[in-house]
């Protein structure tokens, strides 16, 4: 750069854009069991701590039922060996996938 195009920089005005207000995402309700003040990451520290098996393939909700008061183990391992069968699902080439489900 020349000196007169450092200088037409310098002199150019400053743009500034215009104040938009920033869109709001409306969110759906809060299901019951998923509490929006606890993370994943607790969650699965609180399930290790639990000794809970497989408690990684879980999602929040999953997890958030799990460790509620009241669920019984019969509960937890319905809801863990769907979590399981899920994540295995996803796993190997399109052809097997397609053989195992027919």
């Amino acid at each position: 750069m020349t000196a007169k195009q450092k200088k037409k920089n310098k002199t150019k005005p400053n743009i500034q854009r215009p104040n938009v207000a920033a869109k709001t995402v409306k969110q759906s309700e809060p299901d019951a069991m998923c509490s929006n003040k606890t993370s994943r990451n607790e969650l699965m520290l609180e399930a290790k701590a639990r000794g809970i098996k497989n408690f990684r393939v879980t999602n929040k909700q999953e997890l958030a039922e799990i460790l509620a008061d009241g669920t019984t183990p019969e509960r937890i391992n319905e809801i863990v060996a769907g979590a399981v069968a899920r994540w295995k699902n996803g796993w190997g080439t399109g052809k097997r996938r397609e053989k195992t489900q027919v």
